[in-house]
């Protein structure tokens, strides 16, 4: 690396200059010449047949182009949008993958509450939408269920007739259940919990768009999209859904305003754009409104579990045993059948020596929106019963809730000199220091101050509680030979394409996609210093499949592990080349160079050349080594050989009025081990703003249905998120593991604070009222719950 030192510097976002003066291009600031609107027409009933359809109303209201039904897009023979990731039920049978039409034809069955079944374009959005209303779907409803545990009951009803019970699949993970089983028939101490994981809307500050227009004279395809994963969009789009050539298709995401994984996906709207853009010849725009979002956007969350487990009397866990069902909506989303499945049952190790694990799944369908990954994607599930497992067995057993981790932790291990630890629940970690982790973390908070003074507010009447919560996660998703073994549909690597201008400026083509990151800024960061160039000289690209030539798309914190990774093997290939064109400058051997802070230099003399007069050459190769190609341009493609694993501690204080059941949270800390840091300060925003979506889920948020399928909070009247006020100023701690097996040696960030805050806030509320009996708590930690849980553990 070059002496310019960049890498660990809290360098300010160069992306924020046109986001703050409100330069950003968004795709819904697109605006192309004959543009027409489209207003998509949802059921609103969850469960029903579609009888018919009247458009004709529709077809001669004011400004209206066309109307397309449902029975237009059966006609036309498209595929319905595919899921990601295939799963196999427990005897070997393949999941039941039911087809998701782009529109619900007549005589077929809409599953949810927004689905879509008709389509109306016109000259403003106006008037598709006044034209919406006017035509009439005649529907049969039927009963629909929303709740898992519903779902599955005998009798209830089914959502595809291809999948009896409603059961997409069943799986396991970990030790034989039988071997589960005789361990926690010696458990001295066994603690259980039944409790729901409750469903989760995304909420992105920019709401979702697509823009499908159609090039007849060229015979070319442009969508603009909000998508976190343009490649991965138009290679669905092309080979499931339209049949289209990927070279006469490009997928452009403009800048995009947050997504927390809701706009990984391929959804109907992208294709129905395109389609729509072909039969009319004009380019047209959808943009969803916010009670479509709540309705369509896939949810997050969403899980019925039942979970024990068991301790020998000396505090140690002997075994850990798990039922869960899955509510995946009513169809597979990209990656649904994934983050319930090896995203989250395969952290069920957390940070504890767990001798025997066996997580039993279903994955159910339910007439609702789909569920797929959100924030930390199965990590957080895995975490919440951990955490909550372990902080209610230390209360049951009268052991100090650090102290009972501090028991079962993990040793330390770094990967390199020792290796990397085998879980019993098929990963392996890459490296950790868990002990050290929590030892800053109860520093930080002041643990043992905080004890001596909850104890003098009980005294008082003032019921004061503590909650710790450590996790694991795993990210840089991940080796494409180990995913496709699992059932993955795509590789996971990451591209990168490094091109050094002649004048030594420097352009980076990334498959990563920014939706909020600071992409812009870290990856310069890294280029900049490997080359000891100027952080200006660097200019990123990303979000266009014109420019990049492929690229997985940002979602599982894999941002800098791999796309970083890509980047670094672009750059050293740059490095390499630079060296024999500076060999053959200087006149002496590639051995005999060394590069440092942009210069490469004959060992032990005065003897150097530039970056830029090495770039300047291979540009205008005048005096130039023979048999080397002109130029400085170099893509890489990397792979990664495993996953990366964060890991952290999150401590909250709360104090709860006993009268009333609200809950105050007065203080969080968070010590992070996210391993090497390009930018402090983007790592920390990330971590604050995870934080916030943690506790909104812990206090505030759920997604609620009424016994006909209708979300009754499908709006921000009814559906509360976090505010400024809901939360503290965050105390920061930070402990470094490197990753040993990525040139930066970084694990990822963008998930970390969603995972560990939520079971931290439960754990700290239940610490407050462990005085009175109270162990469980139902999510979210609304003032009328926590009075009610008080209430009833005081009659009895």
């Amino acid at each position: 690396m070059g002496d310019t030192q960049y890498i660990g510097k809290s360098v300010k976002r160069v992306e924020d200059k046109r986001f703050i003066t409100g330069q950003g291009r968004y795709t819904d600031d697109i605006q192309l010449p004959g543009m027409v609107y489209a207003h998509i027409v949802r059921s609103p009933y969850a469960h029903a047949k579609i009888n018919s359809f009247d458009i004709a109303s529709a077809q001669s209201a004011p400004g209206v182009v066309a109307v397309f039904t449902g029975d237009d897009i059966k006609k036309a023979g498209m595929g319905g949008v595919p899921c990601g990731w295939q799963l196999h039920f427990k005897n070997g049978d393949p999941m039941v993958e039911p087809p998701h039409p782009l529109l619900i034809a007549s005589g077929d069955t809409v599953k949810h509450v927004g689905d879509g079944v008709a389509v109306v374009i016109a000259d403003t959005r106006a008037n598709a939408r006044d034209a919406a209303d006017l035509i009439y779907v005649d529907y049969e409803v039927f009963d629909a269920v929303t709740a898992a545990a519903d779902a599955v009951k005998p009798g209830a009803p089914l959502v595809h007739e291809s999948a009896p019970g409603n059961i997409c699949f069943d799986w396991e993970i970990g030790n034989p259940r039988a071997e589960v089983d005789a361990a926690m028939a010696t458990a001295h101490h066994i603690t259980r919990m039944e409790y729901r994981n409750q469903r989760l809307a995304p909420n992105a500050i920019e709401p979702r768009c697509a823009i499908g227009d159609y090039d007849g004279a060229n015979d070319r395809y442009t969508l603009y999209t909000t998508s976190q994963n343009p490649h991965l969009t138009r290679l669905l789009m092309c080979a499931f859904v339209l049949g289209l050539p990927e070279n006469k298709v490009r997928v452009v995401a403009p800048d995009v305003g947050g997504g927390f994984g809701s706009k990984i996906y391929h959804y109907i709207e992208e294709a129905l754009m395109i389609w729509a853009s072909k039969q009319l010849g004009k380019p047209i725009k959808w943009t969803s409104t916010r009670t479509e979002a709540f309705l369509t956007d896939a949810h997050g969350r969403d899980h019925t579990t039942t979970a024990e487990m068991g301790f020998d009397q000396d505090g140690k866990i002997v075994a850990l045993r798990i039922n869960t069902l899955a509510n995946v909506g009513a169809y597979l989303s990209t990656f649904a059948a994934v983050t319930p499945t090896y995203l989250h049952g395969t952290l069920l190790q957390g940070l504890y020596t767990t001798p025997k694990i066996n997580l039993d799944l279903k994955a159910v369908f339910t007439h609702s929106t789909v569920i797929d990954a959100y924030r930390g994607a199965g990590r957080p599930e895995a975490t919440y019963l951990l955490e909550r497992l372990m902080s209610k067995a230390a209360i049951e057993m009268g052991i100090d809730q650090a102290e009972l981790r501090y028991k079962n932790f993990i040793p330390p291990f770094d990967g390199v000199t020792q290796p990397g630890y085998q879980t019993n629940v098929a990963l392996q970690y890459d490296s950790g220091n868990y002990k050290g982790m929590l030892d800053k973390g109860l520093e930080l908070i002041g643990y043992q101050d905080f004890l001596k003074e909850q104890a003098e507010a009980r005294k008082q009447g003032r019921y004061l509680g503590i909650g710790v919560s450590t996790y694991i996660e795993a990210c840089g998703i991940a080796p494409s030979a180990v995913v496709g073994s699992l059932g993955c549909r795509a590789g996971l690597y990451e591209s990168a394409h490094v091109r050094v201008q002649p004048t030594g400026t420097v352009s980076v083509y990334t498959g990563s996609h920014s939706h909020g990151q600071g992409h812009e800024t870290t990856f310069a960061q890294v280029v900049a210093e490997y080359f000891g160039i100027p952080l200006s000289s660097v200019e990123v690209h990303h979000g266009d499949t014109e420019s990049v030539a492929f690229g997985m798309g940002t979602y599982g914190s894999r941002s800098l592990a791999v796309g970083g990774s890509a980047i670094v093997a672009s750059c050293q290939k740059v490095i390499d080349k630079g060296t024999k064109i500076a060999a053959h400058k200087l006149e002496c051997s590639e051995d005999d160079l060394e590069y440092s802070a942009g210069t490469w230099t004959v060992k032990g003399t005065d003897r150097s050349i530039g970056f830029g007069a090495i770039a300047f050459t291979a540009y205008v190769p005048h005096q130039y080594p023979k048999g080397l190609e002109p130029g400085m341009d170099f893509s890489s493609f990397y792979d990664p050989s495993n996953f990366t694993y964060p890991n952290g501690c999150h401590i909250a204080v709360v104090e709860v009025d006993i009268e009333t059941g609200k809950v105050k949270l007065l203080r969080f800390a968070a010590v992070d081990d996210v391993g090497n840091v390009i930018n402090p300060m983007i790592v920390d925003g990330q971590i604050h703003g995870g934080l916030v979506q943690g506790i909104g889920q812990a206090m505030l948020e759920g997604v609620i249905f009424d016994e006909m399928g209708n979300q009754t909070t499908a709006s921000y009247m009814d559906y509360a998120m976090p505010r400024a006020d809901d939360v503290p100023s965050f105390e920061l701690g930070r402990q470094v593991t490197p990753c040993p097996h990525n040139p930066l040696g970084v694990k990822g960030a963008g998930e970390a604070g969603a995972i560990g805050s939520t079971p931290a806030v439960v754990n700290a509320v239940a610490d407050a009222l462990a005085p009175f009996g109270v162990r469980d708590l139902e999510m979210p930690l609304h003032s009328e719950k926590v009075w009610r849980a008080i209430q009833a553990v005081a009659k009895g």
